[in-house]
């Protein structure tokens, strides 16, 4: 059985999640990518381990996580029977429903159908009682709003998740699932949006603004643009990224000469600060006003480590936050 690092609280910073009691590490393990059947069960043990060590104690998990879809929370729930069911109670463990999972018109989206099977479906596969944060996915043109949030609300007076969040809406929307949700006196704590300094959409669609009127918490998913800010792209694409093995996210075609050039004056601009692209990317995100995290993937244990250490380092002059801008918009 896995016994955790003694002192692993003592690094990592804690941020409350809006207005709420709840705090969130500045770094979470997002199981988008490398917890699914394809990927080593022994792997995904150390890079768990090695999160909990270093007191990331939130997890992150959608219902479509895998591949195949399911397979990463079934795999996470392996992992927590095996070897960190005693520290459940020091962690937080988060999923989603919003994409589709099975076929017919039932496993999809946003219904009270959908969402509630979806969720069962996961603590099964997991294991769990309840999670900590139950997400909508994603917005839903085609379910009314209220049923969507009325069904979140419901799913929290079950007993089934302790707070809800919002992933991929924008600031409208969101405020208007906000305004109803605090009429059904439901937690709602979090919105997950993509965030990058390649990737500007949340000041756009005014979420990040929204959120913090709203005052919510904010976490960030893709913070290093598919990998796009580390330094595994400065001399080319390698042969083993995930641009060749899986263009499904980043495609070949999409990264360009141009933006090669973008990305060796960012490293050589984080550099200068005495950080990897990686750390400045992370950091210059978590400096931003009403974030409160970051969600960061990861193929092996060290690139965790790798990532926290942007903690040492958060603050920006004016000067480098004008530089960033010019090299990256």
């Amino acid at each position: 059985m896995y016994t955790a690092n003694g002192g692993r609280y003592k690094e990592m910073v804690y941020n409350k999640c809006g207005e709420s009691g709840l705090k969130l590490p500045a770094v979470s393990l997002g199981m988008w990518h490398n917890f699914g059947d394809s990927a080593d069960f022994e792997n995904m043990c150390r890079m768990c381990f090695t999160a909990f060590d270093n007191g990331i104690t939130h997890f992150d998990l959608a219902n479509n996580y895998g591949p195949e879809a399911g397979s990463a929370e079934r795999n996470f729930g392996k992992i927590l029977a095996q070897h960190m069911k005693p520290y459940r109670d020091q962690m937080v463990i988060s999923t989603k429903a919003g994409y589709y999972m099975w076929e017919g018109p039932y496993g999809d989206l946003g219904s009270r159908k959908y969402l509630m099977a979806s969720l069962d479906q996961s603590l099964q596969r997991m294991g769990l009682e309840y999670v900590d944060i139950f997400y909508h996915h994603r917005m839903d043109p085609d379910t009314p709003l209220y049923e969507t949030m009325l069904t979140l609300a419901d799913i929290v007076r079950s007993g089934k998740a302790l707070y809800v969040g919002l992933s991929n809406y924008d600031g409208e929307t969101m405020k208007k699932a906000s305004s109803i949700l605090k009429e059904l006196h439901c937690p709602f704590i979090i919105n997950q949006n993509s965030y990058s300094i390649f990737n500007r959409g949340i000041e756009k669609n005014g979420i990040l603004d929204a959120a913090i009127e709203e005052k919510k918490g904010m976490i960030i998913f893709s913070p290093l643009a598919q990998g796009l800010l580390t330094d595994r792209y400065l001399g080319g694409i390698p042969a083993d990224s995930r641009v060749k093995t899986d263009g499904r996210f980043l495609s070949e075609k999409s990264i360009t000469e141009e933006k090669l050039v973008k990305i060796r004056k960012l490293n050589e601009l984080a550099k200068q600060r005495g950080q990897t692209l990686a750390e400045m990317a992370l950091a210059w995100i978590i400096n931003h006003k009403g974030i409160t995290g970051v969600l960061i993937g990861a193929s092996k244990p060290e690139q965790i480590i790798d990532n926290i250490g942007m903690l040492k380092n958060t603050s920006f002059s004016d000067e480098e936050i004008r530089l960033i801008d010019e090299i990256s918009l």
